[in-house]
Parts: C-alpha cells; structure tokens; sequence
C-alpha cells in the first residue's frame, strides 16, 4: 500500500468512533522525531511536546512570554550571576508525582548533557540548586540578560520517573537509539498521552489535574494527532471534515481552502528562515566531481552561488507569494535583524558567472543537494527549482530529497555537503543563531553548523554576548559576527517563511509566529 493511502486510511480509521465536539483532529506534513524533550531542537517535535510536557516559561500564541511552572523569575539584587526562579505550587505530574525543585535541577542538568540536542541553549549556566522544594537558583558565568528566552522550549521532566525508567540519559537519536523517554511521557502540561504510532497517529487526551484547569479555555479535551506528508492528501482530509486543523496548507490550495463553506485559512508571518548550507570547511568534499580540493572553500564560489538564486522567481511561483525574500538568516523579528542586511541577496547571472571564472570553476562542477520532503513549505519544489538556477553557472546540482527524520542527522553528523535548513529563533536574538550555526562545532556548541567554518575569534565574540549586560555594547558585537557572517556568505539565505494555517471555523485561535500551536489556549465553538 503507498505511503499517502495508508495515512489516509489511518486517518480515517482513527476517527471511525466519530468525534465530539471537544475533539481535535489535527495534522501536519510531518511528526515529531521524538517524545524524549531534550533530545531534538526541532520545532514539530517541541509542539508535540508542549502538549504534555511544560517548560518553566512558555510564549503564549502571540510570542509573548507567560508564567508556565515558574510564577515569576528574576536576578538577585545583590548578584547578578544568579537568577532566581519561584515554582509553581501544587503542580502534580501526570503519574500523580509533586513536581519540585528537584525536577528543575535534574531536567536542566539533562538539557545540558552531552547528547541533548538543546544544550547550546544552556552554556552559560555552570550551577542549578534547589534552594528550597519550589525556589531553583540558576548561577551563570556572568550576568545573562536574556537567560529566561533561552528556557521556553526547556521541558521539565520527573526526576524519579526519569530514574525509574532508564532514562536518565538523552536519547541519541542519530545513533538509532530508542528509549522509554522517547516514546512514553510524563509531563505536568495540559494533556496526557494515550498512544503513539510514530508517523502514524498520536492521541492525547485531556489531563484532568492539570494545574491550568481554571487558566485557559481547555476546549480541547482530546487531541488525534495524524501527520499526512502527501499535501493533496492533506487537503483532503481537511476538505472532507476528517481533520479540523491543519498548520501547512499547500500555497497551491490556499484559495480553495478559503472558500470552502465552514473552513477558515489564517496566515502569518514565521519566525523562520530557509536557507541552503555548504561544506566549506573540508579540503575536499564527497559529493562533488572536483578531485583534491574543495570549490565551496572558495567564497566567490559561495558568492557566486548565491547570486545565481531567484528569490523572487522562488517567491512568485513556488510559493505562490507566500514567502518574503531573504538576504540574512535571521527573521525580521529577531534582535540585530536590519533591512539593509536581509536586501542584502541580488541575483546576477552574469556577475556569478564571472566570480566562477576567477575562481578557476569557469566550466562549473557538479554538487549533491540534500533537501527535506516533509519540514518546510514546499521544500523539495524550492530545492528543485534552484537545481535549475545553479545550472546557469554551471554547477549541476544532483538533488537527494528524503524525509526530515533522515535528513537531518546528515547534516548534525557531517555528513552532507551542501543541504537545506530552516531555523527559527525562539529567543528572538541572534545569540540563539550564532551558538548553533556559526560557532565552530564543539562539544557545546555549532551542533548545527554543517558548514565546516571555524574562527576563533568569532567564536569568542559570540560566548561573550550570553555575560554582556551594555546593551549598546552587546548589539555592536551582534553587528560585527553578522558583518563577518555576511561577507563569508557562511549560508546561502532563501527566504522568510509565511504560516498559513487551516481550520474547521469551530476552531478558535490566531496563527502563532513560531509555528507551536499550544491547544490549552485554542477554543471550540
């Protein structure tokens, strides 16, 4: 049976019973890579997990910061390397366990261990105490301002869940590794899980405990949760009645969606940038026909590379114009984002070409492209079209497209020389964008810089921005690692993301700039 028929028959077999009123029948291109908190950064994978699991401070769906299990947070007066944390009380995990301060010192001190894919997010904290069962005490190498930003996506876990269960250890999930963290829960949030078929369906059902009860509206009490990667199939379901809400309707179907009696299309700008990454690191590279040297190494081959992108061509007929040409990789919301820098993208075939024939690549050379299938919007249709684009200047671009679930440890294990990425900033500063994907790649550090690029120097200019309490100062730093990053062409931007969700006009939300719908704030009419 093809992949697309069976989820379709999945779908509809999952909601066969018939749904009330209070059930949620949502879908996705593609499912969360696991269920294990720390073990992904990636952004279907924290939605699913906001469901179940809380941090200590979310963002509501307007991307406002909102009190989660801490009521309130702030430096001490009298030392500014320590932030003081107030817990929740009353707060129970779903097995009934008291969450604590424990949990806080055990779940950070697991976000920052050597597997979690999250740790970038932690480097300045060096000490997490308990001082009392709901007051933690988070000591930093240095006054960090923006400390709370980077805890929104930090999931709190049940240290003695965690210990019972063999899962005290994060999940390594480009080894293949399975564990009982990575497909059991046990959050404080809003909803429990009931089952899970990875790529199939998932179901979560209304937390009768939950400390929130009298908050949020909690309309929703079941959730049925399919991902349909085939987009028409997608369509579809929502056309049908078979899903009441789907986050990626196809740019191509956004009219017929819109006016279809009883569906709503609601659409937003993302906080997120989709761009292409190359291997300029290696003295030589795989995936090229150029032996014993590198042509990504030369920057006027990145440049040139770059030049020879329409993103404007990408923009109005892959995306249909739901999409905002990029020439940075950092979203329009983002501290140290300007104008100036994201107009910075121009395409010139002609001057590409040139800088190809200085560069001694004047006949081209041919390059594998890896993309994503299921990730972003239309990816493999923008990866396509620039497979054109960059035969102009010669570079025949062999393009590999595959799921995220094995696209992205090529790119975290070094394993692909060129590739696409999206990255979305859910601090809202650059710090977040230069930890992962500019900083040399260490041991907590650059997980996500696939590029090869190292400089010292930069390296130190970003870990002083997490201690540097002169704002002025701070965002002067900001500019300087941009003005390197962007006369390195490190990346090759593509554009802003645009979010167009879909619903059943039952359902009761705005579109949230991160993508993350969090069900507790959603109504149902």
């Amino acid at each position: 049976m093809k992949k697309t028929a069976f989820l379709a028959a999945a779908l509809l077999a999952g909601t066969a019973i018939g749904a009330s009123a209070e059930t949620l029948r949502w879908a996705r291109a593609g499912d969360s890579l696991t269920l294990d908190p720390h073990a992904q950064n990636e952004g279907p994978t924290h939605t699913l997990s906001h469901q179940m699991y809380e941090p200590l401070i979310i963002r509501d769906m307007t991307g406002a910061f909102q009190a989660a299990l801490a009521t309130d947070w702030a430096p001490k007066a009298d030392n500014p390397d320590v932030w003081v944390f107030n817990l929740r009380q009353g707060v129970t995990f779903h097995d009934g366990a008291d969450f604590t301060a424990e949990d806080v010192v055990f779940s950070i001190n697991r976000a920052k261990s050597e597997n979690s894919n999250m740790k970038e997010l932690l480097n300045s904290i060096v000490e997490v105490r308990a001082v009392d069962d709901h007051t933690v005490e988070f000591v930093t190498d240095g006054p960090n301002p923006i400390l709370p930003s980077n805890l929104t996506n930090l999931f709190m876990m049940d240290k003695g869940w965690a210990e019972a269960n063999d899962s005290v250890d994060v999940q390594q999930v480009e080894a293949g590794e399975k564990t009982f963290a990575s497909s059991n829960t046990n959050g404080t949030g809003p909803y429990k899980l009931v089952s899970r078929e990875p790529d199939v369906k998932t179901v979560l059902t209304l937390n009768e405990d939950y400390w929130g009860n009298d908050a949020f509206p909690l309309d929703v009490t079941e959730i049925v949760y399919t991902p349909i990667q085939n987009a028409a199939t997608r369509v579809a379901a929502l056309l049908s009645g078979e899903v009441d809400f789907i986050q990626d309707v196809p740019v191509q179907d956004l009219n017929r969606v819109a006016q279809t009696d009883g569906l709503v299309v609601k659409t937003a700008p993302q906080n997120r940038v989709i761009f292409f990454g190359m291997n300029m690191g290696a003295d030589d590279i795989e995936n090229d026909n150029v032996e014993g040297k590198n042509p990504l190494a030369d920057v006027r081959v990145r440049r040139a590379m770059s030049m020879a992108i329409n993103r404007d061509a990408i923009q109005q007929v892959v995306m249909r114009g739901q999409s905002a040409p990029a020439g940075m990789i950092a979203p329009p919301f983002v501290n140290g984002w300007t104008e100036e820098m994201d107009s910075a993208s121009k395409t010139d075939v002609d001057a590409a070409k040139a800088l190809m024939e200085e560069a001694g690549y004047g006949d081209g050379f041919s390059i594998q492209l890896d993309c994503p299938n299921d990730r972003y919007v239309n990816d493999e249709a923008i990866c396509q079209a620039a497979v054109g684009m960059l035969a102009q200047i010669g570079v025949t671009v062999n393009l590999d497209a595959k799921p995220k679930a094995q696209h992205f440890p090529l790119i975290t294990n070094g394993e692909t020389d060129f590739y696409m990425l999206g990255w979305g900033v859910p601090t809202y500063d650059s710090e977040y964008i230069f930890n992962f994907l500019v900083h040399t790649r260490g041991s907590d550090r650059g997980s996500w810089n696939g590029t090869g690029y190292s400089n010292p120097e930069l390296d130190e200019m970003i870990v002083s921005l997490s201690s540097e309490t002169d704002l002025d100062k701070r965002n002067a730093t900001i500019q300087a690692i941009w003005d390197v990053v962007q006369e390195e062409q490190l990346y090759i931007p593509i554009h802003h993301q645009v979010l167009n969700w879909g619903m059943a006009e039952k359902v009761g939300t705005e579109v949230s700039p991160e993508d993350d719908p969090k069900f507790k704030f959603f109504t149902m009419n």
